[in-house]
């Protein structure tokens, strides 16, 4: 079995093609049924968020089980997997689990350690075992991917800035509404909370997890008055309760934007929910700017309404091309250095887990070659009693389960090793066992690029 991630994100792809490639949780589980339904993909796990959206399988073969995920993913993004390809990234074995754990510790995030993405990922996680879609592999590899996340954020500082999409996005939307875009923090608040959004009257639109940090983050920066609308009107007046802010119905929505400095949109909905029509309504008249982040993959805002004179939108894409601060170098090589001796204990568990069925194969050869010749002698020695016979069976077998025990124990050993899968494949060889294939590093292909 071999481990397989193949991704977007926002270093390859641009929003508009994250946006097509995006699994609401509406879809989630069918998403899930269609790849663990294929030939040759066994196990898998949904990524989706703002900025990335990644498969982690198990596949029988790797270009059957690459294939069916291009496939999919290739579906939902509505072209050929050929027309996808340039914004894909994939990793197989070893840089499979290297960028699982990366992304736990918010090495490969737009804001490079921020945590809300381990979140995430125990969700997709979740997720997937709630759909029997995770096997033996993936559940190991979430669970270790999970605590090397927690291990990030607990034993560096990587995440002392407190930033987030959210954080980074607020701070640009200060720094839009204050002028002062040469300088998107304000140095000194330890980038803890966005500048220059005191006394700002602000929107959330979406009352999900990245609207809940939204209106938290505005809260602890002094915005207000602070107002947040849902199409769940229960969820928005219970996020509202929460951070004193007002509730407003979602057929009031223009009203809102009207009043609004600054607007949060973070929603699931697969429609523009901020028209540009509806801004425009809701700017006519008025003489100072309403800046819009549009946090939502696929986008809540229509990408037309950033032509509205006064209306400035940021999004995923101008997000990523705006943001400049990451954590301290010292922190980030610490990270690394986690994550680095994490994947290697996960892949000595995993060569030597992978000849646990050689070894299996050899003791079943082994106990199928005993009891033959136990047969073979009951019938030339027929006058042996029953408990002779048992004392036969009995030091057979001890003798050969002694004579296997340092060789398997040996192989397990060299198999944990750098190249010791070879050592599993000697025994194959040797001993003609039946063991199922598993793909190699040299059947890989090159395919887009993780950039």
């Amino acid at each position: 079995m071999t481990l397989i991630v193949v991704g977007a994100s926002h270093r390859t792809a641009p929003v508009a093609v994250l946006e097509r490639l995006a699994v609401a949780p509406a879809d989630l589980s069918g998403t899930l049924d269609r790849l663990v339904a294929q030939q040759y993909v066994s196990e898998a796990v949904v990524l989706s968020t703002c900025n990335r959206v990644e498969v982690y399988a198990a596949v029988g073969a790797f270009h059957g089980g690459l294939s069916e995920i291009c496939g999919i993913l290739a579906a939902r993004a509505g072209c050929t997997p050929n027309e996808l390809a340039s914004h894909l990234y994939v990793h197989y074995d070893g840089a499979a689990v290297e960028h699982t754990f990366r992304v736990a510790a918010g090495l490969e995030s737009m804001v490079v350690g921020e945590a809300q993405i381990l979140g995430q990922l125990r969700d997709a996680y979740h997720a997937a075992t709630e759909r029997d879609a995770t096997g033996r592999l993936l559940h190991e590899l979430m669970q270790q991917a999970l605590r090397v996340g927690k291990r990030a954020h607990t034993e560096t500082g990587i995440d002392r800035a407190g930033q987030s999409v959210v954080t980074a996005a607020l701070a640009v939307a200060g720094s839009v509404l204050d002028g002062s875009h040469d300088c998107l923090f304000d140095a000194d608040c330890e980038h803890d909370h966005p500048a220059s959004l005191a006394g700002r009257p602000a929107l959330v639109v979406g009352a999900g997890a990245m609207g809940a940090l939204s209106l938290a983050t505005l809260s602890r920066a002094g915005a207000g008055p602070l107002s947040v609308t849902n199409r769940g009107a229960d969820r928005a007046e219970r996020l509202a309760a929460a951070y004193g802010a007002n509730p407003v119905p979602f057929d009031d929505l223009s009203a809102a934007l009207a009043s609004a400095d600054l607007v949060a949109s973070a929603t699931a909905s697969t429609e523009h929910v901020l028209s540009r029509d509806v801004i425009a309504r809701a700017i006519d008249g008025r003489d100072r700017p309403l800046v819009i982040l549009d946090l939502a993959v696929p986008r809540d805002v229509e990408p037309a309404a950033a032509d509205l004179p006064g209306v400035v939108v940021v999004d995923i894409d101008r997000l990523a091309h705006t943001l400049r601060s990451g954590p301290a170098a010292v922190d980030q090589a610490a990270v690394e250095e986690i994550v680095a001796t994490e994947v290697e204990a996960f892949l000595t568990w995993l060569r030597g887990s992978e000849v646990a069925p050689t070894v299996a194969a050899l003791r079943n050869r082994a106990d199928d070659v005993v009891t033959a010749e136990l047969r073979r002698l009951a019938q030339r020695r027929p006058d042996l009693s029953d408990e002779q016979r048992a004392d036969v069976a009995h030091t057979v077998h001890r003798v050969v389960q002694r004579l296997l025990h340092s060789p398997t124990v040996r192989v397990r050993q060299l198999a944990a090793e750098p190249g010791g899968d070879q050592y599993a494949a000697l025994l194959r060889e040797l001993f003609d066992l039946d063991v199922p294939h598993t793909a190699q590093a040299d059947e890989v292909p090159e395919i887009g690029g993780d950039r």
